[in-house]
């Protein structure tokens, strides 16, 4: 097991070193086709209540495809680690430039007790953040284990999508048994249905 963490740890530093590595440019180019790729892929244009994430530095920016979501008239949700009970609360946000704040480290945030909290089992599309992937839909994640403990409490029914640049994706990471899979990844260059 420590082993196994001590792994996944080097992925986190080199997946890291990848992505700062890029410029600016092709980050906007990347994420650019990820968007499109995601607003092509018919489940998530059917779903009416999409669970997003703001991004951390290394994941896929996703302040444009939150900004689209309101355009399609979805109800956007988005989590709220509440670090107390060790679990994700899902609030429904109106307007993303005035429900959004940013804090220490222009770490988005929201103030839970200003919005309404959204039932899990009324997601119906989840779109899961994380820093490296497999072709299995192995995650890994910042490794405080949120999203390992709520991807099981959503509906069967609800496809749990990732969004990658093509960098993150590697041939296999290491997975413990308290890790959780996804279902679909999408990235720069393809959209992966797990094997």
């Amino acid at each position: 097991m420590e082993e196994i963490q001590k792994t996944k740890t080097e992925i986190r530093s080199d997946i890291a070193l990848e992505i700062e590595q890029l410029s600016k440019g092709e980050i906007a180019d990347k994420t650019k086709e990820i968007e499109r790729r995601l607003f092509e892929f018919a489940n998530f244009m059917e779903s009416k209540i999409t669970l997003l994430y703001t991004n951390n530095a290394h994941e896929v920016v996703t302040s444009g495809i939150i900004r689209k979501c309101f355009d399609f008239n979805k109800i956007v949700v988005l989590p709220m680690l509440d670090s107390d009970i060790h679990k994700i609360k899902l609030l429904k946000i109106d307007d993303i430039n005035e429900d959004i704040k940013y804090g220490l480290n222009d770490e988005p945030e929201q103030a839970a007790d200003r919005f309404k909290l959204v039932p899990v089992e009324r997601i119906d599309i989840a779109i899961i953040p994380g820093l490296a992937f497999d072709e299995k839909g192995g995650r890994i994640g910042i490794g405080d284990g949120y999203y390992d403990r709520l991807i099981p409490r959503l509906p069967i029914t609800t496809r749990k999508v990732a969004l990658a640049y093509e960098e993150q994706i590697l041939q296999q990471v290491p997975i413990e048994s308290y890790d959780k899979h996804v279902d679909i990844i999408i990235t720069d260059k393809r959209v992966i249905y797990k094997i």
